[in-house]
């Protein structure tokens, strides 16, 4: 038993040694002290929008010094008990080992996926839009279980989210909605949620309670105030409509038309917001979305040239699901790209959706590297 516990806490500590190099925690310590002593200048919020950047950064950093010591001091709690438990026979204090340990090692397994996450943008937050596709009100009721279960995920995390806007459907649910989730590597986590989700139970509206089919498109893309001074939008390229904030029935709604929807005119993209308390407001919050958007767009247009040289696959459009959730006639979640599978949909409506992201950039990095080979 000792002996087993030992070799398992040696292979702890071999991979708690390798992220610390992976992860660069001597860097992360050396900027977690700099940015205390800059948070600590009487005068940092006489500039709000630097002050804002810099306690956001302290926050992670500090998160991201705190989750490393706080396994070092797990295993060497452990690796304490252990000894305990050899010198006193103690079969009790054995499994708690055993437990702590299995504990240990999957918190090392989310870390080396974080490890996984060195994209340009993966540090970035996230815009998430959800759009309710094929299925009638089924899919508008999919759209709204979609952005509920991804607003649970960021909750569960820690991770900050804020939603802009909302078009509800006339009898149910939503026709769309855009929310941004900040946090760490909040964008390198969701991206791999980009396409379409797909939906099989029985119908909730269908009197003969047959099984429906439903459709909904989730659009992920990296929140960058710095986009601002990247992106050009004359003024004759959007329309700008302006209209009274709504909701479902009974919900309160604002008495001004304060809501804002930006058309691009070259593009068509429409974004809306309506979230916050002046028309002015709204507008400076949907002009940020639109050019993050239209940023987006730029980088997919030179992707797909890239591909078009390489004669690469082009990404996949809306009508081919990277997922399937299945409620009837059987309990299931299907990522079909990485093939990970679980049967307890309600946890992962939940927002229990590390497991799907973490076996989505574990097949990204297998096929990235079979095709350097």
């Amino acid at each position: 038993m000792a002996d087993r516990h030992a070799d398992d806490i040696a292979a702890q500590r071999g991979r708690l040694t390798q992220l610390e190099h992976d992860l660069d925690m001597v860097g992360k310590r050396h900027r977690f002290e700099e940015l205390q002593r800059v948070a600590a200048e009487p005068d940092l919020w006489n500039d709000t929008e630097r002050a804002r950047e810099v306690t956001t950064e302290l926050s992670r950093v500090e998160s991201a010094v705190k989750r490393f010591d706080g396994l070092v001091e797990q295993l060497d709690d452990l690796e304490v008990l252990a000894e305990l438990a050899n010198e006193e026979d103690d079969a009790s204090s054995a499994a708690e080992v055993t437990s702590g340990l299995a504990q240990v090692s999957a918190e090392l397994d989310r870390l080396e996926v974080v490890t996984m996450l060195g994209g340009e943008y993966d540090s970035s937050d996230a815009i998430v839009s959800v759009h309710a596709g094929e299925g009638g009100v089924d899919a508008m009721d999919w759209a709204q279980m979609l952005q509920r279960m991804y607003l649970r995920w960021a909750e569960q995390r820690g991770f900050d989210a804020e939603v802009f806007d909302q078009s509800y459907g006339e009898e149910a649910g939503l026709k769309s909605t855009t929310f941004e989730v900040r946090g760490p590597d909040a964008y390198g986590w969701l991206n791999v949620e980009h396409g379409v989700h797909r939906l099989v139970r029985i119908s909730p509206f269908d009197s003969q309670a047959r099984r429906q089919t439903s459709f909904a498109l989730v659009d992920v893309v990296p929140s960058m105030p710095e986009v601002e001074t990247d992106v050009e939008v004359p003024d004759e390229d959007i329309r700008v409509d302006v209209y009274r904030s709504s909701g479902p029935g009974g919900q309160s709604v604002n008495t001004t038309d304060s809501a804002v929807r930006i058309t691009h005119l070259p593009t068509g993209l429409v974004v809306s917001c309506q979230n916050e308390k002046s028309q002015h407001q709204n507008k400076a919050v949907a002009l940020r979305v639109l050019k993050v958007k239209l940023a987006e767009l730029e980088r997919q247009k030179r992707a797909e040239e890239l591909d078009d040289i390489r004669g690469g696959v082009q990404n996949v459009g809306f009508g081919s699901q990277i997922r399937s959730y299945v409620l009837h006639p059987y309990q299931m979640v299907k990522d079909l790209r990485s093939e990970h599978e679980t049967g307890n949909v309600q946890a992962v409506l939940d927002g229990d959706l590390d497991g799907l992201l973490e076996a989505e950039l574990r097949r990204r990095v297998r096929d990235a590297e079979a095709g350097e080979d």
